[in-house]
This record gives C-alpha cells, sequence and structure tokens, in this order.
C-alpha cells in the first residue's frame, strides 16, 4: 500500500479535488491511504473564529464561520454533491467559555480537516471509487497537550492496523491530517502543517511501500521561489538531510515527519500535484550522497532573546538547565543558541508564549530581547555567497562552522 498526501493548497477548489481524483486514479488497483489537509486557507479562518470568540466577539466570530461554511458549500455543489444531503457540515461554533484557549482552537480548528476529507471521500465515491472516511480523532490516539499533541503510537498503532486489516475494507480510505483525539473523545491537533506528520505515522503503522506528499513545487527546491528567483531542484536527498533542512526553518516537509519513516526505511516523495508523472524529490538512506548545491533556509517571524545574570555568575555552567527548563515550559521553539561566559541567547519562534517566557526568565536573568527578526541558514556556504548573503542586510547574531552559516538578520 502507498500513502500519499494532499495539503491545503492542492484542495483549495473544486478543481483542486477533481485534479487529486485522477492522481488517486494513477494509482490503479494498489491501496491507498489518503490524507488530506484543511482546504485552502481554512485552517487561518478557523484561527481567526477562535480569536474573535474567545475576546467575545460573537458577531464577528459567526460572519467568519459562514463565510467558511458557505465556501465549502460552494465547492460542494461545484463538485456536483448536495449540501444537507450527501454531507451536513458542522452548524454550530462548538465554543466552550469555560475551557481554556487551546482546548477550544483545537475543537474548532480541528473542523477544517473534518469538513474537507468528508467532501473529498463522497466526491470519490461518486466517482465509482472503492472509499471510505476515517475519523482520525478515534483512531489516532493522543494526549491532551492541546495545539501540540503528543501521539500514543501504540495504542493508534493497534486500531489503525485493526481498520485497515478486516475483510472487505475499500481500496482507498480518506483520512484527516493533523488531528488526532484523547480517550475520552476530545479533538486534538499535531501543530500547524502536522499532516506531513500524520501521513508518516499511517505508514510506519501499515508499513507502507512509500509516502508521497503532494505540493504546490516541483520537489524540494534549494530555496523558496517565493524569495530567491533561481531555485534548483534536489532530485534526492538523505533521511538526515531532510532532517537538518526541516529543523533549520524548511517548509517544505514537517519537522517530525522523518522518523517514523527512516525507522522503517520507507522512502518519501515530494511531488507537484499539477504534473504528477514529473519525479519530484526523493528522501530516503540508501544510494543518496550529500547534497551538492547551496540550500538557503529562511524561519520567519524570529525573536533573539539574551539573558545575563544578575549577580556576574557564569551563565552557561550554573544556569542553563534552568533557562531551558523556563523554555521548555513555555513551549518555544528554539532555532539557535549562543553564549559567553556571562550571557546565552536564544533564537526563538515569536509565538504568543514568548511574552510569558520572557517575564519567567526575568525573575533569574536581566533579559533583553530583539523582534521582528529572520534566521537564514545555508548550507554549503562559502566565502563568497555569505558575503552575499550580508549585503544590505542588519545581521543581529552570525554562527558559521565548515559549510553551513546561520545569520540572524532584522527583518526587511
Amino acid at each position: 500500500m502507498k500513502v500519499y498526501k494532499f495539503g491545503g493548497a492542492s484542495v483549495k477548489d473544486a478543481d483542486g479535488v477533481r485534479n487529486l481524483e485522477r492522481i488517486v486514479r494513477l494509482n490503479g488497483d494498489n491501496d491507498l491511504m489518503v490524507v488530506v489537509s484543511a482546504m485552502g486557507k481554512t485552517t487561518n479562518a478557523l484561527e481567526r473564529v477562535v480569536e474573535f470568540m474567545s475576546a467575545g466577539k460573537e458577531e464577528q466570530a459567526l460572519s467568519q464561520w459562514v463565510d467558511i461554511v458557505d465556501c465549502h458549500v460552494a465547492i460542494m455543489k461545484e463538485l456536483g454533491l448536495q449540501p444537507g444531503v450527501d454531507i451536513r457540515l458542522q452548524g454550530e461554533i462548538p465554543f466552550d467559555p469555560t475551557l481554556p484557549y487551546d482546548e477550544n482552537y483545537d475543537q474548532i480548528v480541528s473542523l477544517g480537516e473534518i469538513m474537507s476529507t468528508q467532501i473529498i471521500a463522497v466526491y470519490l465515491l461518486k466517482q465509482g471509487l472503492s472509499v471510505e472516511w476515517w475519523n482520525m480523532p478515534k483512531l489516532l490516539r493522543t494526549d491532551d497537550t492541546w495545539r501540540e499533541a503528543k501521539v500514543d503510537n501504540e495504542t493508534s498503532a493497534a486500531t489503525i492496523r485493526a481498520g485497515w486489516e478486516r475483510p472487505n475494507r475499500p481500496q482507498i480510505v480518506v483520512a484527516q491530517g493533523f488531528i488526532g483525539g484523547t480517550a475520552d473523545g476530545k479533538r486534538t491537533t499535531l501543530g500547524r502543517e502536522g499532516s506531513d506528520y500524520t501521513a508518516a505515522l499511517l505508514g510506519n503503522y501499515l508499513d507502507a511501500e512509500s509516502v508521497t506528499i503532494w505540493k504546490d513545487v516541483p520537489g524540494i527546491l534549494n530555496a523558496d521561489p517565493r524569495i530567491e528567483p533561481n531555485t534548483v531542484l534536489i532530485p534526492s536527498l538523505r533521511y538526515q538531510d531532510a532532517v537538518e533542512l526541516s529543523y533549520s526553518g524548511a517548509q517544505i516537509i514537517h519537522p517530525k515527519t522523518i522518523r517514523p519513516l527512516e525507522n522503517k526505511q520507507i522512502p518519501l516523495y515530494v511531488k507537484p500535484f499539477g504534473e504528477p508523472q514529473a519525479a519530484g524529490s526523493k528522501i530516503a538512506a540508501d544510494g543518496i550522497g550529500p547534497i551538492d548545491v547551496p540550500v538557503y533556509i529562511w524561519r520567519k517571524n524570529q525573536i533573539l532573546i539574551t539573558m545575563r545574570a544578575k549577580d556576574f555568575a557564569f551563565v552557561l555552567e550554573e544556569s542553563l538547565s534552568e533557562i531551558f527548563d523556563i523554555i521548555q515550559r513555555h513551549r518555544l521553539k528554539v532555532s539557535l543558541i549562543q553564549s559567553s561566559a556571562v550571557t546565552i541567547s536564544v533564537c526563538v519562534d515569536n509565538t504568543r508564549f514568548v511574552p510569558a517566557a520572557i517575564e519567567a526568565l526575568k525573575e533569574h536573568f536581566n533579559v533583553s530581547y530583539n523582534d521582528h527578526l529572520s534566521l537564514l541558514t545555508i548550507r554549503g556556504t562559502t566565502p563568497q555567497i555569505l558575503d552575499s548573503a550580508k549585503a544590505g542586510r542588519t545581521i543581529m547574531l552570525s554562527q558559521t562552522t565548515r559549510r553551513t552559516a546561520r545569520l540572524v538578520v532584522k527583518e526587511q
């Protein structure tokens, strides 16, 4: 069997759903697990619903909610489906003012994947394919770390294998990426862009022949084409290279995706959904050398936090564990670390958890920070490449090893 994962851009409209059908048919009579994200920018729109509801702005929340439902209804009609007959979309906003923000977030934002997969499963079924829809919150068991749920692999694998191996299962299963569920039936999310991770987990549990991520790019490129005009396709790379790229901020693959595949030596393909016959890029272990072109990775919306001990003690020796305990408790994602005798600086994603983390750090250290930053990682750098990257930019921090440069720069 194979696993195909389709992101939001690939199913943003009726034409995208029809294209998904064409790609699925190319798989022939083989068993196929189809993992789908929310349509288009639905996740962003649902996040605004959560924000409005949490702020008591119910009228704005309802207006945004109606827009989301109307968009899905329009896609259904264009596909020849009947809203309310073929599919009944969620009626009311599932918001509970007594719950924490993050728990409400998961109950509302997870609906994007529920709606998209229902539409796609019914459409494929009406096109004559052998299909069934899986409700992943009942199958992929997680804890209740809202917005960053941790997967119970043992329980999830047993449940999913049982569903897959039962007699007379349809050839194609359509399942949601990004979401799971707790033992008491609450929906959870696995972190933004977590659908790649879902696909990798399903590939691992079911011993897939391969996992393919269908994207709006030719494959894995050496730079973001929206930033760098002259990009190059990387036709193959090793698991370890993919992990490093994703950790540095490459948006093409979710950071957690590689480990479940590497554990069972399952190859991962990244292919363009607009040209399904193209080779794309392959991530595997055997017969693949190191990347032979410079790779530029931008990680946006960073904040550089610097801590200095109040009594001029050696921060690195005496306070490192304390600093990282605070960072972990406040769910910060560290992208770079630099230390001196009396200071330590960390570059982290500038999320809503940062202000509380800074206040906690101030209880023990003198803290300063710079925001509106980006982190540029260059793998395969040379002095000429580094000089060109620095030209015209305000550099807040620079690290260079043998072949890798990392620059924290002011956003332009």
